[in-house]
């Protein structure tokens, strides 16, 4: 893929925290996702990929090579991202619904626009509940509501910007398993609805190869790609997918890779 096919790039991209002389958390980082694909990012513990997911969206900025998003370079939070994280930290004392609703108060166009817009806002609010199986659950509080539940409205508030690429860090790492593959349907379907830009970083690969159309694996630390992997199963995949020999063929191949990368 040239940079140019690219809606999200990091190409030799150094990074490290702290002091100057601090070790490196990614070296010679390249990766390109094309603009609606679902990329996953897998690796052993600790080898930058939560450093990758900073970098894409502007949170930190490199010490060598450059970051571009949707064609520009990555010089400030990047407005057209929408996050979610392992933990949801949704505030205890606003309803679901107000939850959704924060990042509208906070970011700007939408923050000069709330008082005008409100019912607008909630509007689009209420849909994403209800495109997540939350349709009732908008003025419950989150100690109220199960971890999946948090989780959902998690990713329903990393979307009420709409935004145009979302990044996921280990979104669903917390949660039970039938739980989270509940919520890779989710996922799944709403990225096929909205034809958004998804990074995923994640550790576990039946996750990963269930929803990328690739998936990419780095090396220890200092991370870099040193895998690249395309999952040419049909879409739309349901989860009898997982159960068949090809599935579990690509999952072991992955995590071959992974052990060779650890060494």
């Amino acid at each position: 893929m040239t940079v140019s096919e690219a809606f999200v790039t990091l190409d030799g991209v150094d990074h490290a925290y702290a002091g100057a002389n601090s070790a490196l958390a990614v070296e010679g980082l390249s990766i390109s996702v094309k603009q609606g694909e679902f990329a996953a990012v897998v690796g052993p513990s600790g080898c930058g990929k939560s450093t990758l997911m900073k970098l894409a969206t502007g949170l930190q900025f490199p010490r060598a090579g450059s970051v571009t998003v949707a064609g520009q370079k990555v010089s400030a939070p990047v407005k057209i991202a929408g996050m979610a994280f392992q933990a949801p930290t949704l505030l205890p004392w606003r309803t679901t619904l107000e939850n959704l609703l924060l990042p509208l108060e906070i970011v700007e166009p939408h923050r000069s626009e709330m008082r005008r817009r409100k019912a607008e806002f909630s509007e689009r609010a209420r849909n994403l509940l209800t495109s997540v199986g939350l349709r009732d659950q908008g003025e419950k509080y989150p100690w109220e509501l199960s971890g999946g539940m948090q989780q959902r409205t998690s990713l329903c508030r990393a979307l009420i910007h709409e935004p145009q690429l979302l990044m996921l860090d280990e979104p669903f790492g917390a949660l039970d398993a039938f739980t989270r593959e509940e919520l890779w349907c989710v996922i799944r379907d709403l990225q096929a609805a909205r034809k958004i830009t998804v990074v995923l970083v994640t550790h576990d690969l039946r996750e990963a190869v269930f929803l990328a159309d690739r998936v990419f694996v780095m090396s220890s630390r200092p991370g870099r790609i040193v895998v690249e992997r395309k999952i040419e199963l049909p879409r739309p995949r349901d989860l009898e997918v997982t159960f068949t020999p090809e599935f579990q063929d690509i999952v072991h191949e992955l995590r071959g890779h992974i052990v060779k990368a650890r060494q």
